[in-house]
């Protein structure tokens, strides 16, 4: 074993170490049986091999099975790739790929399980606005915290062109597979390219990058149409760094062998950066997830990590297997409580309006659905039906219960659910149970066996406070959703349970969106007002639902165009008649739809509006919302996360309202506004992301979220994802520069002209809370994650958005700033650091930017000198936040010779790919300046001989 060996085998000892004293420290009781199986089944790791990777093919592709062929491919080179760059620990072993229900059947091809496209690790698919083809990660959470999936577009797939770009595939997968399975991010930097750096005593520009040892030149290159000019990059009067637009373009052939999250394209790069070759000065995303460490150490600090061993062997001990799963149409039972217990607080009316909804509205065109309800026993209401029209929805929503009544058999429930399934399909591969209860049940647990092999989908639904606390591990083994309600009648929580059931197929033009719920207590004869927007990417199958808890109220609504709708446009039914729906014939103005409902009933009542609607056209993806916490089970005092990701296609949406509603199951709700500005919980500026921390945990149990999104024409607009595969601009070999097509981009104007106001709903499943009383002040501030410093008249000049007292909730009490000329020191100690004042510094709200200048003393300012400075928040408690970044305060005056204002060299035009030889061009001019500078001396020389002889004929 050689020493890079030992000392990987150490660290994961002390990891080890580390990871069990945690384990113990929390408290954590040993599992049953059925608990360790339930991790078993979603650990896909075994013996270093990973099994059970998905890859989805988007069914909007149209079929093509060399894209099949080229993910087999590039799969098995990957899998030797990252066993290689492991150091002979991971492969990949087991590898499932979706193909679209729309693509032709073949003999090879087997049903889908519990695996879908929603689900999948890996996702190929068209982007919106076709202006790219960047492999990128979904990321979440934060350092070390698994991402959402990997994105391919075809092209890419299909393309070899692109390999000049990005490197092969393969190293592309494991560069975007480290960033899914491991949580690292990006050792470059598009938004910071350049840092100044004087490690060696002198100060100079560099490249972010990782490892500081890959060498290469600083390019600009500039096209007109095919037609490229290059140069050597100048120097920016504004930040004396370089140009923007500016480029590292690397030598081809290196001597470094890192870092596969910076450019795993180049030949040499077979490591990830560690704790010896990682620059964490440089100002990635990496150094700031991470807290400056390398993504060797993160790796080494996984699961993954700590469950392996090294093999002995120079190459993986089985190539990958591919298994093909197709996409059927969608199966769905709904297997409903009917309880004594669902006679209470109206819990039997509410379900009946919320399966309603689903059967109307939610369920798509094409899927099978069937009814059983249990008590002590189950009974199968109907059989599957296709649903093929509207019919047939009608007929399925006959058999939903009115009356409750007997004990609670959740397995008998879920049996007959499946037997339901199997009359009509020979097994339950690829189906869905809906599960709904209120009651507990202590026989819940003698068919979990049944429930994990089964192969079907359960979606669970705990309403009110007393369901089976069990319920969850159905959902959790087999992937399903999981959502809670509460018996708070101003709340419309169950409802929104059935509407985000929706298929995971990926095909987003069928599926159902939600564009408002809303519920209010309303008084006698009083209103209840509101407004929900058509955008131009909805408005197929809308519709108008009004429910409430006493008798229908007065309706009025209207269109954008002023059209009225009242009572007499909408339909109820004597089975419910608690509940009015208006269905838009067509496709639904664009536009304000402007509601008024007034309270006739004799007592004050629950009124309720929800409205959804399907995609406007094929061609162009609706704004969609996915909404969730970071984890579905939490101990305080774990903090909690709320996300919500606003997409367009898969650009994300920047500068929408995001608010989120979080009910425990009592029925108590906290509004709180979700940010996307790369503070506190959120992970990364403008990235569609909203993210914030939750403190406000009243009690134990089960908590719901639902998020509320809202953009205005003027202020929302598309991005670009990020954790991106770089983009390499080119490469220098045997000194000619080899140029790649610049990045293609997008005017901002059109994606912003293509985003109008919008509104969206969506339900983001439940949580179950324990821990809460036994503590108080738990919460510091949150780390701060975006100081920025820069000099300017002597002074220093800082800014950063503000933490909060407990998190990014409420306000800090004051700062702490330290600055120290070693980043080392900075780092590993802070406190020793020197402090600056801050008695005239006071913390403003969470999510405020924060402003702050000083004058260093003792410090003198040179050209080359660098300041480094973080700072630490503390709250009223005197619970102080962790360091925040460094950030760096360079006096840095480039060389004379390299500012703007001096004449540059001579341009060299190419066409695209057309290699430029600097050292030719060198040679070339220094020639010609040799050349001509001998010419003038002999010039000159025959004159002033010429001069001399006339000199001498005049004396005599």
């Amino acid at each position: 074993m050689d020493s890079n060996s030992e000392e990987d085998e150490t660290i994961r000892s002390e990891d080890r170490d580390e990871d069990s004293s945690s384990n113990s420290s929390s408290g954590s009781s040993s599992r049953s049986d059925s608990d360790n199986r339930l991790t078993e089944t979603l650990n896909p790791l075994k013996n270093g091999g990973y099994e059970d990777i998905v890859i989805a093919i988007n069914p909007q592709l149209p079929e093509n099975d060399k894209i099949i062929g080229n993910i087999q491919a590039m799969v098995k080179e990957a899998s030797t790739y990252l066993f290689q760059v492991t150091k002979q620990r991971f492969f990949f072993k087991v590898i499932k790929i979706i193909i679209p229900q729309t693509w032709q059947q073949k003999s090879n091809y087997s049903r889908l399980k519990t695996e879908s496209y929603d689900k999948a690790d890996v996702i190929v698919a068209d982007p919106f606005l076709k202006y790219g083809d960047d492999p990128y990660t979904l990321q979440y959470g934060g350092c070390g915290e698994m991402g959402r999936y990997i994105h391919f577009t075809p092209n890419f797939l299909l393309s070899d062109s692109l390999f000049d770009i990005y490197g092969s595939r393969a190293r592309v997968f494991v560069h975007e597979w480290a960033h899914l399975r491991w949580g690292v991010f990006d050792e470059y930097n598009n938004d910071a390219p350049f840092y100044v750096s004087n490690d060696f005593r002198e100060a100079k520009v560099e490249a972010t990058r990782c490892s500081a040892n890959l060498t290469g030149q600083y390019i600009f290159q500039s096209c007109q149409g095919n037609k490229c000019t290059i140069r050597q990059c100048k120097y920016s009067n504004m930040t004396n760094l370089f140009e923007a637009g500016c480029k590292f373009v690397p030598e081809k052939r290196q001597t470094a062998s890192t870092s596969i999250m910076y450019m795993q394209g180049l030949p040499s790069v077979v490591e990830f950066c560690d704790k010896h070759s990682h620059n964490e000065k440089a100002p990635n995303m990496q150094n700031k997830m991470c807290n400056y460490k390398s993504t060797w150490e993160v790796i080494m600090n996984s699961t993954d990590f700590s469950n392996a061993s090294l093999i002995n062997s120079s190459h993986p001990p089985s190539e990958p297997s591919f298994v093909l799963l197709q996409a059927r149409d969608r199966v769905v039972c709904l297997v409903l409580d009917v309880s004594g217990s669902m006679g209470d607080h109206n819990r039997i009316t509410r379900l009946y309006q919320a399966a309603e909804t689903f059967l109307l509205q939610i369920i798509e065109i094409g899927s099978w659905a069937g009814i059983v309800t249990f008590s002590s026993s189950a009974t199968v209401q109907t059989n599957l039906q296709q649903i093929v029209s509207e019919n047939v929805r009608q007929d399925l929503i006959k058999y939903l219960p009115t009356r409750a009544g007997g004990g609670t058999n959740i397995c008998a429930g879920v049996r007959q659910g499946f037997q339901v399934i199997k009359a009509k399909f020979s097994n339950t591969d690829g189906s869905e149970i809906v599960l709904l209860t209120d009651g507990e049940d202590t026989t819940m647990r003698t068919c979990l066996e049944e429930v994990r092999s089964s192969g079907s989908v359960i979606h669970t639904i705990a309403l009110g406070p007393k369901a089976a606390p069990e319920l969850e591990l159905f959902s959790k083994m087999t992937g399903g959703l999981q959502y809670s309600a509460t018996d708070a009648l101003e709340s419309s929580s169950l409802i929104d349970a059935f509407s985000g059931i929706s298929s995971g197929s990926g095909n987003i033009s069928q599926q159902s969106i939600q564009l408002e719920s809303q519920a209010l207590q309303v008084a006698v004869s009083q209103w209840m007002n509101g407004s929900v927007t058509v955008d131009r990417t909805v408005g197929n199958d809308t519709f108008f639902v009004v429910t409430c808890s006493g008798s229908l109220p007065s309706i009025f609504l209207k269109d954008p165009k002023g059209k009225q709708y009242k009572n007499i446009n909408f339909t109820t039914s004597t089975a419910n008649p608690k509940t009015a729906r208006l269905t838009i014939a067509g496709t639904a103005e664009w536009g304000d739809w402007h509601y008024q409902i007034q309270n006739k009933y004799t007592a004050s009542q629950v009124i309720s509006m929800t409205v959804t609607s399907r995609a406007a056209s094929l061609d162009v993806p609706p704004v969609t919302v996915r909404a969730h916490m970071n984890k579905d089970t939490n101990s305080v005092p774990s903090p909690m996360i709320i996300y919500a990701e606003v997409s367009q296609g898969f650009l994300p949406v920047l500068g929408a309202t995001v608010i989120a509603t979080v009910e425990t199951q009592a029925g108590t709700a906290v509004d709180l506004e979700l940010l996307d500005n790369g503070s506190g919980a959120d992970v990364a500026k403008n990235d569609g992301i909203y993210s914030r921390f939750f403190t406000s945990l009243q009690a134990n149990g089960r908590y719901n979220l639902k998020v509320r999104v809202h953009g205005k024409d003027k202020t929302v607009r598309l991005g670009r994802r990020q954790s991106r595969a770089l983009y390499v601009p080119g490469y220098i070999e045997n000194g000619t520069i080899q140029m790649n097509a610049p990045r293609p981009e997008v005017n901002n104007e059109e994606i912003q002209a293509k985003l109008g106001s919008f509104s969206r709903t969506a339900s983001g499943g439940s949580l179950v809370v324990s821990g809460v009383g036994a503590y108080t002040d738990i919460f510091p501030p949150c780390k701060i994650m975006d100081l920025e410093a820069r000099i300017e008249d002597e002074s220093i000049h800082l800014s950063w958005t503000a933490p909060g007292g407990d998190l990014d909730m409420g306000q800090a009490k004051q700062y702490i700033i330290k600055m120290s000329e070693s980043f080392l020191d900075l780092k590993e100690a802070f406190e020793n650091a020197t402090s600056v004042n801050t008695s005239s510094l006071i913390p403003r709200p969470a999510g405020t930017k924060e402003s702050f200048q000083f004058k260093p003393e003792n410090i003198t300012a040179e050209n080359g000198t660098i300041i480094y400075i973080a700072i630490r928040a503390i709250d009223n408690a005197s619970l102080t936040s962790e360091p925040s970044n460094i950030a760096q305060a360079a006096l840095f005056l480039p060389p004379r010779e390299s500012l703007p204002n001096t004449p540059p060299p001579p341009p060299n035009n190419n066409n695209l790919n057309n290699g430029v030889n600097i050292t030719i061009v060198v040679l070339i001019v220094t020639g010609s300046v040799v050349v001509l500078c001998i010419i003038i001396s002999t010039t000159m020389c025959i004159l002033h001989k010429k001069h001399g002889r006339r000199g001498t004929a005049m004396s005599t």
